[in-house]
């Protein structure tokens, strides 16, 4: 199994973090929110990742190659510039494979997932999400779900404030997918999908956003399902959501630390 994070927007709602580093990896307790996401889905055996990067890919990629010294005690020899890392930390990351994919620096979020079409099995389900939610969610439970219908696609769907889109449902089938309107209530995307591979081939080109035609097109062929997520979520979108998801943190309250 396979995850998808897109990773390679520009952030503007938190332009006092973004001016040096894309958003997914703004740290919560002194890592990346990237590095959380991804945690969640280790913890339920999924420890393959595809980052589709843009924006200041360059700053993943160079986290991730630095990623064991990083995360251990190293040993510097200034006489001879020796370095030796002392393995000592036996976390999830153990078993992470990452692929970092420059996607493009405008490229919508339906254009970064087409590209990715051939890295990905065209016979395997996969995850897909966003690189600023975190969420305990039940991936597992989420997967089984998945399965039960046969549809192409599922969608956690959680219920937050009104500024987000809005969901409509005939028991477990979405019939209605609003994109942010100005006020509403009920449930909403909260990223963290299950895909088939077909549903690639709702994107047109780099210019598609998915949460627009793609996402449309499938509510209207009846081939995308509702997870319904009743626990926590929360996406980091401003300042302030970041605060608050750095106090659950450092108060050893973090809901979504499911590892």
């Amino acid at each position: 199994m396979k995850a998808v994070i897109l990773a390679g927007g520009f952030g503007t709602r938190l332009s006092e973090e973004t001016t040096l580093r894309p958003k997914p990896m703004i740290e919560i307790g002194g890592k990346p929110i990237l590095w959380h996401i991804m945690n969640i889905y280790s913890a339920h055996g999924i420890n393959e990742f595809f980052i589709a990067a843009g924006y200041k890919a360059e700053v993943i990629k160079e986290y991730f190659l630095n990623f064991y010294a990083i995360n251990n005690d190293v040993t510097i020899d200034l006489s001879d510039g020796k370095t030796a890392v002392h393995d000592g930390n036996q976390s999830n990351w153990k078993n992470w494979k990452v692929h970092i994919i420059d996607t493009g620096l405008h490229t919508q979020t339906g254009g970064r997932l087409k590209r990715l079409k051939k890295w990905l099995d065209q016979d395997d389900t996969f995850m897909f999400t966003y690189g600023d939610g975190v969420a305990d969610v039940d991936i597992s439970k989420l997967l089984s779900f998945h399965r039960s219908h046969g549809k192409l696609a599922t969608v956690t769907t959680v219920r937050p404030p009104a500024r987000f889109g809005r969901i409509g449902f005939e028991e477990d089938r979405i019939n209605e997918f609003y994109e942010k309107p100005d006020t509403g209530e009920g449930w909403i995307s909260g990223g963290y999908f299950v895909l088939s591979p077909k549903v690639i081939d709702y994107i047109n080109d780099d210019e598609t956003i998915w949460e627009r035609d793609p996402l449309e097109r499938l509510v209207l062929e009846g081939q995308i399902m509702g997870y319904r997520h009743y626990s926590f979520w929360s996406c980091m979108d401003t300042l302030r959501e970041k605060n608050i998801l750095e106090e659950l943190w450092n108060a050893h309250k973090a809901p979504w630390k499911i590892w």
